[in-house]
């Protein structure tokens, strides 16, 4: 399960109102074409792509077994933790209109961070895409959401997700437990970046 940064911030009612807004009422378009909110409609073909480990494997907090039904009640419950502002479960759809990734952001409107988890499918990985889109979604977070922190993790063995997100200019700050869904822990390598270190980074 998704926790907050290590890091704590303070907001005021007025931020922490306007990330919930953000996150209830954001375009999937913003972070690009081919985006949409997760529906059930688009429970089998997410669970396709996640069955196939190469896919599924690095990623702590999803739904397991990988199932439709278990699938599909991971993404009603995306849907009711974005009505309170607190998530936003977003789809990359190919031309056929499968799914061809997901991004799941995690917010913590009250402190003014967020989590990203998210994979592509299997036969679209290693084209050398990784890397620039994920520093687009990290732009996004910060400019569509309003956050002012993102902290990530990856499991001590995920050296590609390690190598994308450490090029993108994220601060290592050691490891921590992630809970998963059934309860047990992953140890991970984690990382966090605020807003402003990415403007003077990034020029955002």
């Amino acid at each position: 399960m998704s926790a907050p940064p290590k890091t704590v911030l303070t907001t005021t009612p007025e931020e922490e109102a306007a990330i919930r807004l953000a996150v209830r009422t954001v375009d999937p378009l913003t972070l690009g074409p081919g985006r949409v909110i997760a529906g059930p409609e688009h429970a089998a073909s997410l669970t396709a792509m996640l069955a196939d480990p190469r896919v599924s494997d690095p990623i702590y907090d999803l739904p397991r077994p990988i199932t439709e039904a278990n699938v599909t009640a991971w993404i009603a419950q995306a849907a009711r933790q974005r009505e309170t502002g607190d998530a936003v479960l977003i789809l990359s759809l190919d031309p056929q209109g499968e799914v061809a990734g997901y991004s799941k952001f995690s917010v913590w409107p009250d402190r003014s961070s967020a989590e990203l988890a998210g994979a592509t499918r299997a036969d679209l990985q290693g084209q050398g895409n990784g890397g620039k889109g994920a520093a687009h979604s990290f732009g996004w977070m910060f400019q569509e959401l309003g956050v002012r922190l993102i902290g990530l993790t990856a499991a001590l063995d995920n050296v590609r997700s390690a190598k994308v997100i450490e090029a993108a200019g994220f601060v290592q700050m050691g490891e921590r437990e992630s809970l998963r869904p059934d309860g047990t822990l992953r140890r991970s390598h984690y990382w966090e970046m605020t807003r402003d270190q990415w403007a003077h980074a990034h020029r955002l």
